[in-house]
């Protein structure tokens, strides 16, 4: 046996406590670390707020990029819980942000659906941004409380009083991690399309400051407005020549829109 065999000992093995995990392998948890990684970052935290929707607490869900590369992203559900829990003995913000596997979708009293469930999404997206800042808005005050790469910053700061409600998270990637830092409006523009058809009557705004430009996505009639808009949205799936009768076959099955709601949830995938 070699002497490098004989070095592999208890001391060769590390344990990664807490983030340090998803630091270290990015990959496993948000799919890479080129653009699609980079995207996925705003997926997750816009998925919780779906999740807000689906549980008929959330209308409206508003996304910002910014001119130095962070994105906030705002909606007007019930806001993360800021109380102390009984576990870890910090608020509950807190756990949500620096846990794995920690939220309320492993029981079916905070949300009867939802399309995360496995708990490590707005932590991966905390502990892979050089600065985090979340702002919780609840039972008529205003909480913040700010992170760099996963690490608490500060104690949970009660900041005012609010006459709304709902969470406010702003990140922005770690240079570091990312072979990319530069969002595409138009990825996340697709998206927040796509996500509106699916959650009818929620309203996505998307602005991006370094252009102006803005778009609001809201289907009242969801996936049925969809089918409906598929030949003008969609023309590439649709030649101009194309006769009414044979466009109504380029209306997706209903398990086709079930598989493209549930891509939400899968580390790395490419918008469709």
């Amino acid at each position: 046996m070699t002497a490098n065999a004989n070095a592999y000992t208890a001391d060769s093995i590390t344990i990664l406590e807490g983030l340090q995990a998803v630091r270290k392998r990015p990959a496993m948890y948000i799919g890479s670390t080129d653009y699609r990684g980079l995207h996925h970052l705003v997926y997750e935290v816009v998925d919780n707020s779906i999740d807000e929707a689906m549980a008929g607490y959330c209308t409206r869900i508003e996304v910002v990029l910014h001119m130095d590369n962070s994105v906030t992203v705002r909606d007007n559900g019930r806001g993360i819980p800021v109380d102390i829990h009984p576990k870890e003995k910090v608020p509950a913000v807190q756990v949500v942000m620096t846990k794995l596997h920690a939220g309320g979708k492993f029981d079916n009293s905070a949300y009867k659906v939802s399309g995360g469930l496995h708990g490590v999404g707005v932590s991966c997206v905390n502990a892979l941004s050089e600065r985090l800042e979340v702002t919780v808005r609840r039972d008529g005050k205003r909480w913040k409380q700010v992170y760099s790469r996963g690490v608490p910053q500060e104690e949970l700061q009660y900041i005012g009083e609010s006459d709304s409600h709902g969470t406010t998270v702003r990140f922005k990637p770690d240079e570091t991690i990312f072979e990319t830092t530069e969002f595409s409006y138009d990825t996340l523009k697709k998206r927040f399309e796509e996500l509106a058809y699916l959650n009818k009557g929620l309203q996505i705004e998307c602005r991006d400051e370094r252009t102006s430009e803005v778009h609001l996505f809201h289907a009242e009639g969801g996936i049925h407005q969809f089918g409906k808009a598929w030949p003008t949205a969609f023309p590439w799936s649709s030649p101009s020549s194309t006769t009414r009768a044979t466009r109504k076959t380029c209306i997706p099955s209903r398990t086709t829109f079930a598989r493209r709601k549930a891509v939400r949830t899968l580390p790395g995938s490419r918008p469709r």
